[in-house]
């Protein structure tokens, strides 16, 4: 995880300014060299159907214009277009997560169906990934690569992010409302007679563990509970964290008796550490994952747990793309709603 330097608003201002101003366009250099678009493409794209003479007014133009191709327009002239890039942070246990192996199985039915190659590319932040046989690319989430994201939108690569609703971009984003999932988990334990209810976060550096513990706390709130921060542990979405956090409700001089938890891996390992300290689920504390793993459903007991559409946002994702791949301008920023899956780790109490 990179540190972060604090900045003014002045300054993000003048950064965000920086990284989303346009380079020269195709049409400039056209222009200045008094040729078609259509001849500016065919030298970029080495072609030998144009004059030596409108090959040297294009080189000239680009150096002057400092003019740099788009990867995409080179890859739209040559015909290599039929695949999109996959983007996904890499974290540890990544072929082992639920999330991402249910977002590669949505976008991997649709491109099946729209006749499309998937590439994947495991990024760490750090440096821009080949798009140049790629028509699009779908970022899964937006956690240390958000320069990555710029790079694609100044190069006009037609992107579309998932499961991060970003605002301040022209980009189109498909996500879940964490935060309405998350408050009706909460809600529902209240409506069993739970007041003392914690929250074990995800990892904040995402969006969506950010909109979870955002909607545990709307839901405190609004049943006019006063929010105990001892009842508030974060972590990085591991089952080791989700161990000790559990350990450290449990210990607590009033332990919660409804616990949220912002997975349902991490809920697992939750209700694991609850049955070896001799207590039981929903007995004695009552727990709530996040996801709707089928994990959840073999363990010492069925989990409720809040269901994601993961699946349907990786193939909404794949259907936007392709409408921007032909030529569809507007963008779209789609929220796909959650749904509590009620089973047999909650209980009502006095």
């Amino acid at each position: 995880m990179q540190a972060r330097v604090p900045r003014n608003d002045d300054y993000l201002e003048r950064m965000r300014t920086k990284s989303t101003k346009p380079k020269n366009s195709i049409e400039e250099v056209a222009k200045l060299a008094g040729v078609s678009i259509t001849t500016v493409s065919r030298v970029i794209n080495k072609l030998p159907t144009v004059t030596e003479e409108n090959r040297r007014k294009v080189e000239d133009a680009v150096r002057k214009l400092r003019f740099s191709p788009s990867p995409f327009a080179q890859a739209l002239a040559k015909g290599k277009t039929s695949g999109i890039g996959l983007v996904i942070p890499r974290y540890e246990g990544l072929f082992y997560s639920f999330y991402a192996l249910e977002l590669i199985r949505g976008i991997g039915t649709l491109c099946d169906v729209f006749k499309m190659d998937l590439l994947l590319h495991l990024s760490d932040g750090r440096s821009n990934f080949n798009a140049k046989s790629v028509a699009g690319v779908i970022f899964a989430d937006i956690i240390t690569n958000r320069s990555q994201l710029e790079w694609a939108l100044r190069e006009n690569i037609p992107c579309v992010v998932i499961n991060n609703y970003v605002s301040d971009l022209e980009v189109s984003s498909i996500s879940i409302d964490n935060v309405q999932g998350a408050k009706e988990a909460v809600k529902y334990l209240i409506g069993l007679g739970h007041k003392k209810i914690a929250h074990i976060t995800g990892d904040l550096i995402s969006q969506a563990a950010n909109q979870r513990l955002e909607g545990y706390k709307l839901g405190i709130q609004e049943a006019k509970i006063k929010e105990n921060p001892d009842y508030i542990i974060k972590t990085d979405y591991s089952r080791g964290q989700a161990r000790v956090a559990t350990e450290k409700l449990l210990n607590l001089s009033e332990p919660p008796t409804a616990i949220f938890v912002a997975s349902d891996s991490m809920a697992l390992e939750t209700v694991t550490v609850i049955m070896e300290k001799g207590k039981k689920v929903p007995g004695d504390i009552s727990i709530i994952g996040f996801d709707d793993n089928p994990t959840s459903l073999y363990g010492h007991v069925a989990l409720t747990t809040v269901r994601q559409p993961l699946i349907r946002m990786g193939e909404e994702a794949v259907k936007e793309l392709n409408s921007l791949i032909k030529g569809k301008k507007d963008i779209t920023r789609m929220v796909l709603p959650t749904e509590l899956v009620v089973r047999e780790s909650c209980k009502a109490i006095s």
